[in-house]
């Protein structure tokens, strides 16, 4: 490419960058994460318009480091290979003069970008990396960076930032405020975290274009995938069915495919971070990999879609948004997220540190009927006894409380409080006694 209309090109990206007033910016958890001063490269990975770009900007300006920045997803950068990347580099440096830090937007989009980032690396650079696609990332890592980087993984926006973003009040104890959050809530199960699609109008244009990138650009252009609107076919099934057990021979059957291709389009929908797959809790491995339940990375792909027939289901829903934010909150520490099922009974979540259960949580929406509340405080009773943990949790849409049960102490806790809790909420208050 011809050095001055790269640098043109690399001059637009940076001012466009540099437009954006800090302040306005939702504070995320994650930011806490990158260490901006790491020898490692920090590596941002998540599913495509998560915030990852905004995120990495956000915590590199406000350092005041003196940083240089490209964006890989530009489509004027389409023909960009492994060798123009040193020509990159040159431009950067005519651009920006001496900078200590360089963020490198999307760069899964340029093969042999490893090798670049490692020799940078070696030249004393401090890189912050984002990327969107999980076994690019991790295969290539492993292979060419391993022990020189950090990853951190950026979901869509959790129900705090969503809040805080619409100017929702999360501290104020009065019933005006409560009542608001309860409301943002159901508007967050409805539409999701999506951080650019609360101001857009329209949504379903917004997301069917999203799924698109991700099925045809993150997936079937990676991986060579013939039938990519098959396998667009299968996503939508999943996404229609998230909170479900994934069963290959059935999808198999649907979509006329062998398991074995099932099984190779479910895991590139994982590893673009559309589904998040949660295994089946067992202490045997074997059993590990026997079951697995598929949940969608955000509510938007179940609203905002082309032959969306139902979407009320505010339980599934429910569901799905803590199975993210126990992903936002243990993943950091090295935790586990799995499911429970036996023959009589099944949790929804169950937390794993270092091998041992540290935490068992349930979810129902609506545990008026005491037959509904008899079932679910069994299921977390059982599975205490079972898996020898006390931090016991039933998290519903609107009662909070505690259930004892023998020596089992069952913290029950309104999803909005819940949403917005520390992370050490769910233990801290399953150990209040009434």
């Amino acid at each position: 490419m011809n050095k001055s209309k790269l640098i043109t090109i690399l001059a637009d990206q940076r001012e466009q960058i540099i437009s954006h007033r800090l302040k306005d910016l939702v504070t995320r958890r994650e930011e806490g994460q990158v260490e901006i001063g790491s020898p490692l490269a920090q590596i941002v990975i998540g599913v495509r318009r998560s915030g990852k770009s905004t995120l990495c900007e956000k915590v590199i300006r406000s350092t005041g480091k003196a940083f240089a920045y490209v964006n890989f997803d530009d489509d004027r950068l389409r023909s960009i290979t492994t060798a123009d990347l040193d020509d990159i580099l040159d431009a950067l440096y005519q651009l920006n003069g001496e900078f200590t830090h360089l963020f490198l937007d999307e760069v899964q989009n340029i093969e042999g970008w490893p090798l670049f980032v490692n020799r940078l690396l070696r030249q004393g650079l401090h890189l912050i990396v984002t990327g969107s696609n999980s076994k690019l990332l991790s295969s290539e890592l492993m292979t060419h960076l391993t022990g020189r980087h950090a990853k951190i993984e950026l979901y869509p926006f959790s129900f705090a930032e969503y809040a805080t973003a619409a100017g929702v009040d999360l501290h104020s104890l009065s019933t005006r405020a409560i009542a608001l959050r309860k409301r943002a809530l159901t508007e967050y199960l409805m539409t999701g975290g999506l951080p650019e699609l609360r101001n857009i109008a329209n949504k379903r244009g917004y997301t069917e274009g999203l799924l698109h990138s991700i099925i045809h650009n993150d997936i079937a252009r990676r991986f060579r995938v013939r039938h990519a609107e098959v396998m667009r076919q299968m996503a939508v099934y999943l996404m229609d069915n998230f909170c479900h057990e994934v069963v290959a021979t059935m999808l198999g059957a649907t979509f006329g495919m062998s398991d074995h291709t099932v099984e190779n389009y479910y895991s590139y929908l994982k590893e673009a971070f559309l589904l998040i797959g949660v295994k089946r809790f067992s202490f045997k491995s074997r059993e590990r990999l026997r079951g697995e339940k598929a949940y969608v990375v955000d509510l938007a792909f179940v609203t905002h879609r082309e032959g969306v027939v139902s979407t009320e289901n505010l339980g599934w829903r429910l569901e799905n948004t803590i199975c993210i934010e126990l992903l936002r909150r243990i993943r950091p520490t090295y935790g586990d997220l799995f499911y429970y099922k036996e023959r009589q009974y099944e949790v929804d979540f169950i937390v794993v540190h270092a091998g041992r259960v540290t935490q068992v949580i349930q979810v129902s929406y609506d545990i008026s009927a005491p037959k509904t509340r008899a079932r679910e405080v069994r299921a977390l009773v059982r599975a205490a006894e079972t898996l020898h943990c006390e931090s016991l949790t039933l998290i519903t849409a609107e009662e909070e409380g505690e259930e004892i049960v023998g020596t089992h102490t069952i913290a029950i806790v309104p999803a909005w409080k819940w949403l917005i809790g520390n992370d050490d909420y769910v233990i801290r208050q399953s150990s209040v006694k009434s």
